[in-house]
């Protein structure tokens, strides 16, 4: 049995984050399988292909320069899939890669906008995310990261009460989170620290949020149940800078 150590981040732009130092946490953290998700890049338009990684890369062909996702990993995976089988798997939102004995998927799931415009939408991706979740798992494992676009309880955002019913605060959105831990899966971080509080993985570049930790904590690795006892680590590197998320990381025996 060997430790896996698996970092996501949502890099709010690629090419922007290489300019504000991602290039030397990549290679700092070392990890066996490294997810991005708004990498906001078009086929072809930026090279970042780690030597001893295999590299992979969504794009957005509803729009270019939208949304995004990639994935690097030291050993080769088995399969690579792109989609959920989604209306909204043409924003290049999920990279899935098999193993001999499991799953990693990364995803970067909608935001339902101001006003909640984009809710329904933003519910229907949940159900199918959830169900292609369900349906790998009943073959092997899976190790879910990305943003998830809700803060699950009140102890996961600073301000709960302004910010009821917002998009990532919504009651549908933080049921229906909680309808897909319901299903079998493991939120890393709360399984570590169930009641710790005042740790965030987003901050709004307004107000000065970062400074006052005024965040949210919306980025995830999950796992399916049956392996969070092989959970060693579940962190926030919160003082990494670079996008306005904080990369977060899992090591797990498998």
């Amino acid at each position: 049995m060997s430790e896996l150590t698996l970092v996501s981040w949502n890099v709010n732009g690629l090419r922007a984050a290489d300019k504000k130092g991602f290039r030397t946490y990549f290679e700092q953290k070392n990890a066996d399988i490294f997810c991005l998700q708004e990498t906001k890049l078009s086929e072809g338009q930026f090279d970042f292909n780690p030597e001893g990684y295999h590299s992979y890369y969504s794009y957005s062909t509803a729009r270019k320069g939208y949304s995004g996702t990639a994935l690097f990993s030291k050993e080769a995976p088995l399969s690579v899939t792109y989609g959920i089988g989604s209306p909204l798997d043409d924003e290049g939102r999920t990279i899935l890669a098999e193993y001999d004995h499991f799953f990693v998927i990364c995803v970067y799931t909608p935001n339902s906008q101001d006003e909640l415009k984009r809710l329904d939408q933003r519910l229907m991706w949940d159900a199918a995310f959830r169900n292609r979740l369900k349906e790998l798992d009943d073959s092997k494992p899976i190790l879910a990261c990305g943003d998830f676009n809700v803060a699950h309880t009140s102890i996961d955002l600073k301000n709960p009460k302004p910010n009821e019913g917002h998009a990532g605060y919504s009651k549908e959105e933080r049921d229906s989170f909680t309808t897909l831990l319901e299903e079998g899966f493991c939120d890393s971080f709360r399984y570590l620290y169930p009641t710790v509080e005042h740790r965030y993985s987003w901050w709004s570049y307004r107000f000065k949020a970062r400074e006052k930790n005024a965040g949210w904590r919306i980025d995830y690795w999950l796992t399916s149940d049956r392996i969070k006892d092989k959970i060693k680590e579940s962190e926030i590197d919160d003082t990494v800078m670079g996008s306005d998320h904080a990369p977060i990381y899992l090591k797990i025996d498998m």
